[in-house]
């Protein structure tokens, strides 16, 4: 099939480019004429593991191409993704400017029939703002699907090539179709094509991601109990997760969640809530959490040194949301080093990869390290704020003896406590003891 994929953010490049590789021949558009030629010259603008071969590859087999032209794209396409940004809005709703405007300019350039699939995260209702938009300016048949993306960032590839589900929203038999072919390639493992309306495939995605959001922070508040009643919460968690009704997954306390989706979409489906009346204290109560998590590191830092933290250094492992992606929205990193840059300290950084993202962010308000261990020069004890692997076992003598004292606050429970104990550290888990 001939494919427009309108925006070449993260998931309209990672979307664009796993199709291309099932043989379709697709035009990634984007308005940002920067980040077109970069893509035409094999430059990725995003970290995913991956996606950069895939990319270069199928543009080298010529069905892969990039424009900011989307009538050039629209025009000879038989399915168009719209995959611009959705931001939050003053009042947590999602702001659909963006995909309105994507919309009112594919009715101008269609030029047969067409399905027009809503791939960014929208609320519900939004298929038919876009039906309507686009009816304004075409006559031509057309339909409005919902396909909304189910991608880990750090996993993406495998996500869409390989789903647990994928999830379509249309009433139209036409559409169904054509989605049905399109996406054939990547489910013939029996995995589910879900046919649905497109209200309720567009609310599956925020109800997805909110429920995952509450198990974090559920787990966040065990943790703190446990902390309490001097209760381990990783046999807690294992404890929990051996039932099949619940499961591992998301079952892992830290320093809360972010990233572009789970705080997002949040709020949204909170606001859709409030737009029909309904107060949906639960989500509520995730926010309170996770936001009183990402500073619980601090806290016990201010108990450890006595509430001054001023004039001390410290030194920062992981600066993105999660491991394997440069991706910094809403990190929990970022509150931690604001807090300590506010109580007056000195801040040296280090993250296999988002470097460059904390540099645009930081500026030179704090150091940034080559090395995990060029971040403990000297250092008064260690934030470990993200769960990349090359953490997981480290050299915990020369730890030792590049620190200043040995100390650890572990935001995600990477270390074990008993070992790091035995090494001769002070450590501070997330409800462990």
């Amino acid at each position: 099939m001939r494919v427009a994929v309108i925006g070449s953010g993260y998931v309209g490049l990672v979307a664009g480019t796993c199709f291309a590789d099932s043989g379709n021949d697709v035009t990634c558009v984007d308005i940002d004429e920067k980040k077109i030629k970069a893509l035409r010259n094999g430059e990725i603008p995003i970290y995913e593991p991956g996606l950069e071969e895939l990319v270069l590859k199928n543009v080298k087999e010529k069905r892969l191409s990039f424009t900011t032209s989307l009538p050039d794209a629209v025009g000879p396409a038989q399915v168009v993704f719209i995959a611009v940004g959705t931001p939050e809005g003053e009042t947590g709703d999602a702001d659909l400017q963006y995909v309105i405007s994507a919309a009112k300019e594919i009715g101008k350039a269609m030029r047969q029939y067409t399905v027009v699939v809503d791939k960014s995260t929208v609320p519900v209702g939004t298929a038919d703002l876009v039906h309507a938009a686009i009816a304004e300016n075409t006559k031509l048949e057309f339909d409005v699907v919902s396909n909304p993306e189910f991608l880990k960032e750090g996993a993406a590839l495998d996500d869409f090539l390989k789903p647990d589900r994928v999830v379509i929203g249309s009433s139209s038999e036409r559409a169904r179709k054509v989605m049905g072919d399109l996406y054939a390639p990547f489910v013939r493992t029996e995995n589910p094509v879900l046919f649905m309306d497109t209200r309720s495939a567009e609310l599956t995605k925020y109800a997805a991601n909110a429920m995952l959001a509450t198990r974090i922070s559920f787990m966040n508040d065990i943790a703190v109990i446990c902390e309490k009643v001097g209760a381990d919460v990783d046999a807690v968690r294992k404890g929990m997760g051996s039932d099949r009704r619940i499961g591992y997954p998301f079952l892992f306390p830290g320093v809360g969640y972010g990233g572009s989706c789970f705080p997002k979409d949040v709020k949204a489906l909170m606001a859709t809530a409030r737009e029909h009346g309904i107060e949906f204290d639960l989500l509520r109560a995730v926010e309170r959490t996770n936001e009183r998590q990402k500073k619980a590191l601090i806290e016990k830092a201010k108990k450890h040194f006595g509430g001054d933290l001023s004039g001390k250094t410290f030194g920062v492992w992981g600066l993105a949301f999660k491991p394997k992606t440069d991706d910094m929205r809403e990190a929990p990193a970022i509150v931690v080093i604001e807090a300590l840059l506010g109580k007056g300290a000195r801040v040296v950084a280090h993250d296999p990869v988002a470097q460059a993202v904390a540099r645009r962010h930081f500026q030179d308000r704090i150091g940034y390290a080559e090395t995990p261990y060029d971040a403990l020069k000297g250092a008064d004890a260690l934030f470990l704020v993200t769960e990349w692997n090359d953490f997981r076992n480290a050299d915990f003598e020369r730890m030792k003896k590049m620190m200043k004292a040995p100390v650890v606050f572990d935001g995600r429970n990477v270390l074990d406590p008993s070992r790091m104990r035995e090494m001769g550290f002070t450590y501070y888990g997330v409800g462990r003891t």
